[in-house]
């Protein structure tokens, strides 16, 4: 996965100009970002702090390590599954 130019911090501190009244137009263009993507983190961070963002993605990153976990017991399970049937 790409990693991005931005981190939470720097996100949060962007949407906060936001909601400070700042133009998104002038905020997109200061940042070089567009406004598909600053569309995207409001929808995503509105209304974190930065230790909310932070523990989002220990989240997440967490979530990903256990659906892999999943993934490779499932796998594991099928092919026992598939040996037995095998089996006189």
């Amino acid at each position: 996965m790409r990693k991005g130019r931005f981190n939470e911090e720097q996100i949060i501190s962007i949407l906060k100009q936001s909601e400070a009244g700042v133009s998104t137009n002038d905020l997109c263009r200061q940042h070089g970002v567009s406004r598909a993507t600053f569309y995207q983190w409001r929808k995503k961070f509105r209304g974190m702090e930065v230790a909310d963002a932070k523990r989002l993605k220990q989240l997440e990153d967490e979530n990903r390590r256990l659906k892999m976990v999943v993934a490779d017991l499932t796998l594991d399970k099928k092919a026992l599954e598939y040996i037995v049937s095998k089996l006189p």
